[in-house]
């Protein structure tokens, strides 16, 4: 057997912890709140059966953008930190472009305004 000598140099990047990164990427507040809308919503939580997504598109929980493989599944995550965690970061309104140049001088800055957010009613199927 013959010895191999240790790597030198760095070993940060690979193209592998990449692809993981961006596997495991999920929507931004910014997306969630335009998902929010009651036309958007209203689509999401009533799509057509897809039998590539978990529970087949059925059970989504439209503040988390996460499938559920079925109703007890997605009762549970209602009721996880995560979850919770979630609501209370859409409680504030998301940053704005027009937000961002009143900060700056361009116009009067409004302070962003809480709102309530509660968890979608659970659909029967």
């Amino acid at each position: 057997m013959t010895r191999y000598s240790r790597k030198k140099g760095n070993h940060g990047y690979s193209a592998k912890r990449k692809q993981i990164k961006i596997k495991r990427k999920t929507k931004d507040l910014d997306e969630i709140n335009d998902d929010m809308q009651p036309k958007r919503a209203e689509k999401l939580l009533n799509q057509e059966v897809d039998v590539d997504l978990p529970g087949c598109g059925q059970y989504y929980c439209l503040h988390c953008a996460r499938y559920f493989i079925d109703s007890h599944a997605l009762k549970e995550h209602f009721r996880t930190k995560v979850h919770k965690r979630r609501l209370k970061a859409l409680e504030m309104e998301p940053y704005s472009q027009k937000e961002a140049e009143a900060a700056a001088g361009l116009g009067n800055y409004v302070a962003p305004k809480r709102r309530k957010v509660e968890t979608q009613e659970p659909s029967i199927h």
